[in-house]
């Protein structure tokens, strides 16, 4: 009997096995009225514009979005004119589609997800001059509401993203964080920092798209004080948030560099941040804006910031970072490093340090163009002016630069290209390298020229 029903067990298995096989390879015809007739696919969230005729969401909203510039909106299927732009969701259609799906499960068809209802232009309209009145009354409590209910539809779809960015929301926030930015000034920073920062955040998702109204208003003294403050004592978050919004302001208006350079504890703070990293995201901010405050302050402030940034230990802290990190970070390090080894005390830090010459060596023509661009002329820079150093010590940074292959590096960067001004200073080093050539023994790795581009 046990043999019996294990045998009866199989054939039960195989005969039900086969079955499924049947099933899976029949085909599966998919409804007409199911298919969008801009794709011909499986609608997800069939919408009915004003003609009647139903399409998929993504699809319509495309087909109008590409025809915006040209005034003349039309139905793809009956050439007629569009009334209203705002496609109706057709949940009957949807719901029939989701049971279909549901039937032909075992046909490798999943379930279609109930779609969430996209925002539209009027809600947006509703929601931004609710906004604006709350910023003038410097009612917080509702900023935030607002603002929290703009960045949770906004992250829902790229669609509603669209919809907030066409009716002006980043002009509308920025005038909202200028006018808390400005009381807070009256009273108390602490008071207003958490609508602050979260505005801030709003703007970090709106900011690939370009709003010159928006960036002209963050420009303001009393908005760069803010973020500034935001900077030295804010969140987390609010401190990558601000980072990245500084960014795109000294990118708009490079004016703004000496403005921010006033504000106290900004070098400060960026500083802490490279040294005490959040995400890779912001330690590259951080890095690229402390190089454009750097490189276009005034002449007068230059000097200034860059022997403060090599006393709180900076050149150190990025030769160490450089030797293992990630293209992106490296180049912005290295540039960092670069100016500040245009003051007396950049270069004294990265004489004393052991790690300088064997880095700045291995990295010309490892990393990329631009890294090596970097390391070039910080070997100018320490190189090149050794008439501030003592002699001695000058002497032995150009023979361990010999040893460690600096000669035939440059030469070997020269022959295959490199800019006319990293072509000069690379001259330059040559010339001083040469003279000590027969007091050294001279090394290179064959894995540093991997990746040279041949010109023969």
């Amino acid at each position: 009997m046990l043999s019996w029903r294990r045998k009866r067990s199989a054939e039960k298995k195989a005969a039900k096995k086969q079955d499924l096989e049947q099933i899976t390879n029949m085909e599966v015809v998919i409804p007409s009225s199911f298919r969008c007739p801009i794709s011909l696919d499986l609608m997800k969230d069939p919408v009915t514009l004003s003609t009647g005729i139903t399409y998929d969401r993504d699809n319509i909203e495309k087909w109008i979005e590409g025809s915006r510039g040209s005034n003349h909106h039309t139905c793809p299927i009956t050439k007629q004119e569009l009334r209203d732009l705002e496609p109706i969701p057709n949940h009957t259609l949807r719901k029939m589609i989701q049971e279909w799906c549901v039937e032909n499960k075992n046909h490798g068809i999943e379930r279609i997800p109930t779609p969430r209802i996209p925002i539209t232009s009027y809600e947006v309209t509703e929601i931004l001059d609710r906004l604006e009145t709350a910023g003038r009354g410097k009612d917080e409590e509702v900023c935030r509401e607002l603002v929290a209910k703009i960045k949770g539809k906004a992250k829902e779809s790229e669609r509603n993203k669209r919809c907030f960015l066409a009716k002006g929301t980043n002009r509308v926030l920025a005038a909202t964080f200028k006018s808390f930015s400005e009381h807070s000034s009256k009273v108390s920073f602490d008071k207003n920092v958490k609508v602050l920062e979260e505005i801030l955040s709003v703007l970090t998702i709106m900011s690939k798209h370009d709003d010159h109204e928006a960036k002209v208003i963050l420009g303001s003294n009393s908005c760069l004080s803010s973020m500034s403050g935001i900077l030295r004592s804010g969140s987390l978050s609010g401190r990558q948030n601000s980072v990245l919004a500084l960014i795109e302001i000294v990118r708009f208006d490079q004016s703004k560099v000496d403005v921010l350079v006033q504000n106290d504890g900004v070098l400060e703070a960026l500083v802490k941040m490279v040294k005490e990293p959040i995400c890779p995201t912001t330690t590259k901010g951080s890095l690229l804006l402390m190089y454009n405050l750097v490189s276009k302050s005034s002449s007068i402030d230059q000097n200034k910031i860059r022997t403060r940034l090599a006393e709180m230990g900076l050149v150190e802290f990025l030769l160490e970072i450089i030797v293992e990190s990630e293209k992106s970070i490296s180049e912005k390090a290295l540039g960092v490093v670069n100016e500040i080894c245009s003051s007396k005390e950049g270069r004294k830090r990265a004489y004393n340090n052991a790690l300088t010459i064997p880095l700045l060596v291995k990295k010309i023509l490892r990393v990329s163009d631009l890294a090596t661009e970097f390391s070039v002329s910080i070997l100018w820079k320490l190189l090149g002016k050794n008439e501030e150093e003592e002699e001695e010590r000058g002497r032995d940074v150009l023979i361990e630069a010999l040893q460690l292959g600096g000669f035939q590096k440059l030469l070997l960067l020269i022959q295959v290209g490199c800019g006319e001004k990293t072509k000069e200073k690379a001259s330059d080093l040559l010339k001083l390298l040469n003279l000590y050539r027969n007091r050294a023994a001279e090394c290179i790795e064959s894995l540093d020229l991997k990746n040279i581009k041949r010109t023969f």
